[in-house]
């Protein structure tokens, strides 16, 4: 089963959150703290990241099926949100499992495929020599030397195991699935229960054009979009990102 920290009083309604490529559960430890005060928060490694299992499948059937367990073996149903590659694997959860899931949040994602490539950070990371580096500064370097942005830098090497010398990502695995990561299964299956599409106000990952599709999935399907945020809007604001998603779980 996939590894997770929980956070909060185990009697209060359950809110699962799932990150995206190349993150972890500790990136959403401020979130989890913050929602805590009035849920019981449980944040997840995925597959292949953090301190889960790694595997040669990464499918979204996979991943979905992966936060099932999850919601089984802690009891369900739960509060599900879910950003970028999390949210596909969110959405994925609600069309196959629909009594798992209370209420939806999607961050910054949509029901498609997307035809930019994710690829130059996997080969940045594999191109990091790890022999020497004694702290995560010196990876944050030999990162900006290839072009990585400042903020990337910081976000990748949360997963750097610096004592291990590895990451904690399975950068094979991740490259060999990444058309199917950039994708979405086509489904005809719907879910019917509150969904909320949570977007940055400067990000182009859910168009207007992508609505129809998501309405043919999530036909209660509400849009909100955070100004001056962008992909990461969590942490581009994180204040905004926790208001609103307490707002609308307990609506």
């Amino acid at each position: 089963m996939l590894s997770y920290s929980e956070h909060g009083d185990t009697s209060d309604i359950p809110v699962l959150i799932a990150h995206g490529l190349y993150g972890s559960g500790r990136n959403w430890g401020v979130i989890a703290k913050r929602l805590s005060d009035t849920r019981r928060v449980i944040t997840v490694d995925m597959r292949n990241h953090g301190n889960s299992f790694w595997s040669d499948a990464h499918g979204y059937a996979d991943l979905a099926a992966d936060l099932a367990e999850v919601i089984d073996t802690l009891g369900g149903p739960m509060d599900v949100v879910g950003h970028s590659m999390g949210g596909k694997a969110a959405m994925m959860l609600a069309l196959t499992r629909p009594d798992a899931v209370r209420r939806l949040v999607v961050g910054d994602i949509a029901p498609v495929g997307y035809g930019h490539s994710q690829m130059q950070y996997i080969d940045a990371m594999r191109a990091v020599d790890l022999t020497n580096v004694a702290r995560r500064s010196e990876a944050n370097d030999q990162l900006a030397a290839q072009g990585v942005e400042p903020a990337l830098c910081s976000f990748l090497t949360q997963s750097l195991d610096v004592a291990q010398k590895r990451w904690r990502l399975n950068l094979d695995a991740l490259a060999a699935n990444m058309p199917a990561i950039l994708d979405f299964p086509t489904m005809t299956a719907s879910f019917d229960g509150p969904t909320l599409f949570l977007s940055g106000g400067s990000s182009d990952y859910v168009t207007r054009d992508y609505r129809p599709i998501i309405r043919t999935l999530f036909p209660s399907a509400r849009f909100v979009k955070i100004p001056n945020a962008g992909h990461w809007l969590h942490a581009d604001d994180p204040r905004a990102f926790e208001g609103t998603v307490r707002a609308y779980l307990d609506a």
